[in-house]
């Protein structure tokens, strides 16, 4: 119930960034004299809709993972007083990042709080080859836990219904009792009762629970990396789950941490494209291997909607701080896909902007877009080929 809970928080609050998306542009274009003709969350088609008194219409639309506003005369060449195109360059420039800077901020604040309170440490030498970024005369460890990660088939993990995300707490055996407070002392402890009947005590939500069941012996799992499928004693892949808090670091946490996650994204994209240029170079050349490892590499770095709500309903069986971060991590994800160059998204359309000022040209209604409703098309190709691959992933 506590997961469900969670989840629909988390949902909730992905909403949230959304709004404070949209909340950004509409509140800005109103500040430089634009006109707002409607203000929506969710992608068309409408299920809802109701216009106020100031002529703007509200409205809530059937696929909830976006939103948008809808300002008057959006072209670039619109004269219309009152419109988008009307407006100063600086004013058209601060409206299309307002968006941008809202999911900023709000991941900022999040962050911060995080940070004062609590913040978990998903990036590791394990994950990724480097520390979270914290101030370490001022990081204090507050909760280490093991969870388990991968469950080996037909492993003594998987015969007492061990599943991932569960906080391992203890394993006893013959009158000696182990407590589990990081990998290290799981492996000792599996290896000193290897073979041995144990009860390994863990917790799935708020409940402990405890199972009886034999290790594997020392000898089988000596043999078995002998093999192409090494075994363990107890069949599972732990991952460390560890909080750390700050006191007057925690707002110089929040912005490390997010230029750490910046620079992450910016390697994730890089790795994607290389994987994407590989794919190609494969279906043209007829390289199948080639093709094979470029598709590898290329979705292992992206995720879409599917990912996203595997990632919070995940998410919500380690309790609300990591929740958090979740939300905290998707709020920076979003402001930095936005500023980027891609037509029909904000970064795209100042991009157009911006270009067209500096070789003095005047891009037509039509040709502005066309450039954004192929942008627009390339990201809907692109939204419903990473969904797929998240279906094959998670289900």
């Amino acid at each position: 119930m506590m997961q469900l809970l969670l989840f629909l928080l988390g949902f909730l609050l992905f909403i949230g960034l959304i709004l404070a998306h949209e909340w950004g542009h509409f509140i800005t274009a109103r500040k430089n004299g634009v006109k707002v003709e409607e203000f929506g969350l969710g992608i068309p088609p409408r299920a809802w809709s109701r216009k106020l008194k100031s002529g703007m219409i509200l409205s809530l639309n059937w696929l909830p993972l976006g939103g948008f506003v809808k300002l008057k005369g959006e072209h670039d060449a619109d004269s219309e007083p009152g419109s988008f195109g009307a407006a100063s360059l600086k004013a058209k420039t601060k409206i299309l990042l307002a968006g941008v800077s809202m999911n900023v901020l709000v991941g900022l604040v999040i962050l911060t709080v995080l940070a004062f309170i609590g913040i978990p440490k998903i990036i590791t030498p394990q994950t990724v080859g480097e520390e979270q970024f914290s101030v370490k005369r001022d990081a204090k460890v507050i909760q280490r836990e093991v969870l388990a990660g991968f469950i080996s088939p037909g492993s003594p993990a998987q015969q007492i219904g061990l599943r991932s995300n569960d906080v391992i707490l203890k394993i006893a055996s013959g009158g000696q009792e182990k407590t589990i407070k990081n990998t290290q002392q799981l492996h000792d402890a599996t290896q000193a009762f290897g073979g041995q009947k144990i009860a390994l005590t863990f917790k799935r939500g708020s409940k402990a629970i405890t199972k009886s069941v034999q290790l594997r012996s020392p000898s089988e799992v000596e043999k078995s990396l002998k093999t192409a499928d090494p075994k363990g004693y107890l069949g599972v892949s732990p991952n460390e789950f560890e909080v750390m808090r700050s006191t007057w670091s925690a707002p110089v946490v929040a912005v490390g941490f997010s230029a750490q996650l910046f620079k992450l994204t910016f390697q994730g994209l890089w790795h994607a494209l290389s994987g994407l240029g590989s794919i190609i170079a494969g279906i043209s050349t007829g390289n199948h291997q080639a093709r094979q490892n470029g598709q590898s590499l290329a979705t292992s770095q992206v995720g879409g909607p599917v990912a996203i709500m595997e990632v919070l309903w995940g998410g919500g069986t380690l309790g609300f701080r990591f929740m958090l971060i979740i939300v905290a991590v998707i709020s920076l994800t979003l402001a930095l896909m936005n500023v980027l160059p891609i037509p029909a998204l904000d970064g795209g359309r100042l991009f157009v902007i911006l270009f067209s000022r500096l070789l003095r040209i005047r891009i037509s209604p039509r040709a502005e877009e066309l450039i954004h409703g192929m942008g627009m098309a390339f990201l809907l190709t692109l939204f419903v080929l990473i969904t797929i691959v998240d279906v094959h992933r998670f289900f």
